[in-house]
């Protein structure tokens, strides 16, 4: 049984004992892929030192457990820059939904694409995510619409999961818009993604189940039959919620149990009640909020009020954030939505891995995945404070220096 032992440096375990759990002079040791122990360095038991094979110096650098992508659409086809000429010109998402344009758009492409060209693209938006420290992803599949296609996109989505050694985790998202082939038909459609789960499931493409409750997606009628389906299959439920209007749809997750809620820009006091009770998770996406202009913000201090985890992603999609930086994320959701530093750098960890259900990792402690990042660092607000910087020096994930 080997050891390693990361030491001489700033640990931000993200324990919530203390500001960011920080940890002067720590070390960490590693065996079999997980956290052995964690702590000041002057404590580091003697067994685990004489067991030592490897010892890495970190020079006083700092380190944090590895960031977790927990809401990406990363498997799609095509692009959507002539949307993003619109949108500037005055044409609001809504707008392009209704005229075709849109999520349809990309199913469209995704459609067209093959198993291997999704896998190249989709690889290449992977690659540039665990460049920057990200060693655990979700991938939404929802821009195939079809059976076929869905499952086309989650076995992408688990093709990447390995690559540059990160985890991914699947959500399926059939629930996402309505294909052209059933215009005007969402119930008959709502019955179609019903048929298509438990096929996918057999297949052990999906983790968990997602769904649009919003007024140009799916209603909260029909998103409950999704969620009873999900339910049905024992696969925890996720939604983007609130994002257009209050349309209760985190009531709705939240009577489901749902990892979280999704945007959540129109959430009132009733919703973030029921996730606080419900133990969900608010993943708030500022690269969206950003790239599509809007001026309505999450309501974070009611969040806080109520005691509701907060985390932090990319969204990463063709349409409304088509962006691959986590870090970029941190320093929009401390700029724009106004959380703290170590809040955001909670809601890339700890929180992240809550919200897809992961008890393993997230913070750096006995017994969890040695998954964690080295950085260039001293404190840990460097992290979503400097905008289009990258001072990653080492990633580790199972143990294993990437």
């Amino acid at each position: 049984m080997t050891v390693r032992i990361w030491e001489h440096c700033r640990a931000a375990t993200m324990q919530p004992s203390v500001p960011y759990g920080l940890v002067e002079d720590a070390a960490v040791a590693v065996r079999d892929g997980l956290i052995e122990w964690a702590g000041a360095r002057k404590e580091l038991p003697h067994a685990l030192r004489d067991a030592c094979i490897q010892l890495h110096d970190c020079g006083g650098a700092l380190l944090t457990p590895g960031l977790i992508d927990c809401h990406t659409h990363l498997v799609y086809g095509g692009d959507r820059a002539h949307e993003f000429e619109l949108r500037l010109g005055g044409a609001s998402y809504e707008d392009i939904a209704r005229q075709g344009g849109g999520i349809v758009s990309t199913v469209r492409a995704t459609r067209e694409a093959s198993e291997d060209q999704l896998f190249c693209q989709a690889a290449r938006r992977l690659r540039e995510l665990a460049d920057e420290g990200v060693t655990t992803l979700e991938v939404k599949s929802g821009y195939g619409l079809a059976l076929e296609h869905e499952r086309k996109c989650l076995r992408v989505a688990r093709r990447l999961h390995g690559a540059r050694g990160v985890s991914v985790r699947t959500t399926f998202l059939g629930a996402h818009a309505l294909p052209p082939e059933f215009a005007g038909c969402a119930d008959d459609y709502i019955g179609e993604v019903v048929r298509m789960l438990p096929a996918l499931h057999a297949e052990g493409l999906v983790d968990a189940v997602d769904a649009f409750c919003e007024r140009i997606a799916f209603s909260r009628a029909q998103t409950q039959r999704v969620f009873e389906a999900a339910r049905s299959l024992g696969l925890p439920v996720k939604l983007h919620a609130e994002q257009l209007s209050n349309s209760g749809g985190a009531r709705l997750a939240a009577q489901f149990a749902a990892l979280s809620c999704d945007h959540l820009e129109w959430l009132g006091d009733e919703g973030a009640k029921a996730m606080a009770a419900a133990g969900t998770v608010a993943v708030l996406l500022p690269g969206a909020f950003y790239f599509l202009r809007e001026t309505r913000l999450p309501p974070v201090g009611l969040l806080r009020d109520h005691g509701v985890p907060i985390a932090i992603s990319t969204d990463c999609n063709p349409g409304s954030s088509p962006c691959t930086s986590l870090l970029l994320m941190m320093n929009m959701a401390c700029t724009l939505f106004r959380l703290t530093p170590e809040e955001a750098l909670a809601g890339v960890t700890r929180n992240a891995a809550q919200a897809l259900g992961l008890a393993d990792r997230g913070t750096l402690a006995a017994g969890l995945r040695a998954d964690f990042v080295l950085w260039d660092a001293k404190q840990p607000a460097q992290l979503a404070y400097a905008i289009g910087a990258n001072p990653r020096r080492q990633t580790v994930i199972e143990g294993q220096v990437q």
